[in-house]
């Protein structure tokens, strides 16, 4: 049985991206692909004998209206994301405001169906928000160099991609502080996800930033490793307390990883702050309300959904990329978790 080629074989054979093999052979008006690379494409279809099917070469030219904002998670993960509401509802007000409708999806990291090119490719949108991207995420590489307009929440490895963030690095080590400022010396850190996402090294260097400034030596045995949910927050404080020389403090970069992580504290009898202070990162609506209310750092999560759709707009608007990043400010929040309230 002879092998069915597709879009990866004539991307190989080209020497190009699976992207641009599909906005080459699907003739996608308004990508930035040279006549060299284009032709390239079309010799290695012809070579292999390769035909897109029939819903990708029958897109519709023109606009969609529609803006889609993408979460790079997988569904569980991104539908228990408590901060995706107000990032929502910041899209949703600039969205309806310039006659626009929002198309949310979640698309795992280890996404192999190529799907934020798909939106493009089915006309399903006219831009897209990219929230959580990996660090090394090639599609959105790949987009991007084909003038696909996208606009990013956070950041990759990737210099002139438009982006609104906050400067994780800067809010963990503030975070850090207040509990260095308490005494503590011996402080653990749960990350919010694991290092591949530029957030999560950014609030690891922060962490370490806060030791160094402090005198205080870093220890590798004191990092653990979340996954943005409960579960994950709850078996890394079960590690930590599993230790023989407990920290005093642990700051935990997910409120979220943080609800599961208080959980354990609770079931082990470990008196919060008494026996250990907590400093969170989110701010999510449950954290007032938690026993003891959690320590935190809050997030403009409203204002990172409204300035990126207001950047989206103003690309496809202006046909051109946007040059002004969006970095947004954070604050402290100080609660009884920590031992302290704010004066």
């Amino acid at each position: 049985m002879n092998k069915r080629i597709t879009a990866k074989d004539v991307a190989e054979a080209a020497g190009v991206s699976r992207t641009t093999v599909s906005f080459v052979l699907n003739n996608v008006d308004g990508m930035r692909i040279s006549e060299e690379t284009r032709q390239k494409v079309l010799d290695a279809a012809e070579a292999l004998n390769y035909h897109p099917d029939a819903t990708a070469r029958s897109m519709v030219k023109g606009k969609t209206f529609i803006l889609g904002f993408v979460v790079r998670q997988e569904a569980d993960k991104a539908y228990a994301d408590l901060l995706l509401p107000e990032v929502m509802r910041g899209i949703s007000e600039v969205a309806g405001e310039h006659g626009y409708h929002l198309l949310f999806k979640p698309v795992p990291p280890e996404d192999e169906k190529n799907s934020l090119t798909t939106l493009f490719l089915e006309r399903q949108v006219d831009g897209l928000i990219v929230s959580g991207p990996l660090a090394n995420d090639q599609e959105i590489v790949d987009l991007f160099n084909a003038n696909a307009p996208i606009i990013l929440q956070g950041r990759i490895d990737y210099p002139n991609i438009p982006s609104v963030d906050i400067n994780n690095r800067k809010a963990a080590e503030k975070a850090m502080n207040h509990l260095i400022r308490l005494g503590h010396k011996r402080i653990a850190i749960i990350t919010n996800a694991s290092l591949r996402y530029s957030s999560s090294k950014d609030r690891l260097s922060g962490y370490r930033r806060a030791l160094e400034g402090a005198g205080i030596p870093f220890d590798e045995r004191l990092i653990f490793y979340g996954d943005r949910t409960p579960d994950s927050g709850f078996h890394a404080m079960k590690e930590i307390l599993a230790l023989n020389d407990r920290p005093t403090a642990v700051f935990i970069a997910s409120d979220t990883v943080a609800l599961g992580s208080l959980n354990a504290l609770y079931q082990d009898y470990i008196r919060v702050p008494e026996d250990m202070a907590i400093m969170g990162f989110d701010d999510i609506p449950l954290s007032r309300h938690l026993a003891p209310p959690l320590s935190t750092i809050n997030i403009p999560a409203h204002g990172l959904g409204w300035n990126a759709a207001n950047l989206l707009i103003k690309w496809l608007d202006q046909g051109e990329v946007p040059d002004d990043d969006c970095i947004l400010d954070t604050e402290i929040i100080i609660r009884e978790s920590c031992g302290s309230r704010k004066q």
